[in-house]
């Protein structure tokens, strides 16, 4: 898959990649909301490899949303992109899928100066409270919320997720190296959901200085090529 990016400021990292993978397992259909789309790689390589999905993506940077048009376009991928704060969509149209890498960046974090970096790191501008009540509002009974965070906000996650009536039932701590303490997990919650959490085995990013064969596999099951430019 060919993406463009912007030539400086955010650009898409392995969190967005091995998000993509762990939505696989779940073999996505029906109507896709991508939060925070950036520009566009998790819900364009979902629904690149899943013939059942109708997707959409809401992303409130202009400059994110022409990016994750062109890549949809350069891919032939059908998309329909929401110009909008993800707290302020409209909410009558219900989904069967809502996915996301959100800002994650706690409040005690040094912020970026930048703003394109400071929308799509911080959690400010997408508190947990607000936006799990949003997904829970906008999903199907029984529907799906798969996405990733900073792991050691894990506590909070659930906590949060229990105020809307989510719960996460699968749930994966991803490991720089083996002997490193957890910096992402990926979580799938369900709307409505009673179920027991399943915590899978722990990836691992690296294995030594290269990735890990996992995630190598995982890089080459996307076949993702960048491209920064200025549009």
């Amino acid at each position: 898959m060919l993406l463009y990016q912007p030539q400086e400021g955010y650009c898409y990292n392995s969190d967005s990649i091995f998000l993509y993978d762990f939505v696989n397992h779940f073999k996505p259909r029906g109507k896709i909301l991508d939060v925070g789309a950036g520009c566009g790689v998790v819900g364009l390589l979902v629904a690149r490899d899943n013939e059942k999905v109708e997707l959409e993506a809401v992303e409130k940077q202009d400059v994110f949303a022409e990016y994750a048009s062109i890549n949809a376009r350069v891919n032939k991928i059908d998309y329909r992109l929401h110009k909008s704060d993800f707290l302020e969509l409209d909410e009558d149209v219900k989904y069967d899928f809502i996915i996301s890498n959100p800002p994650f960046y706690h409040e005690g974090v040094t912020k970026s100066e930048n703003e394109m970096l400071f929308n799509a790191r911080y959690n400010v501008n997408l508190p947990l409270d607000r936006f799990f009540k949003k997904v829970s509002r906008l999903l199907k009974p029984r529907s799906h919320f798969i996405f990733c965070y900073d792991a050691s906000q894990f506590g909070l996650i659930c906590a949060e997720l229990t105020k809307t009536n989510m719960r996460a039932v699968d749930v994966r701590f991803v490991h720089p190296k083996s002997d490193r303490a957890a910096s992402l997990v990926m979580i799938h919650a369900r709307n409505g959901s009673k179920s027991l959490m399943k915590i899978w085995a722990p990836f691992i990013s690296f294995d030594g200085e290269e990735f890990s064969q996992e995630a190598q596999n995982i890089y080459k099951k996307a076949r993702t090529q960048s491209i920064k430019c200025q549009i």
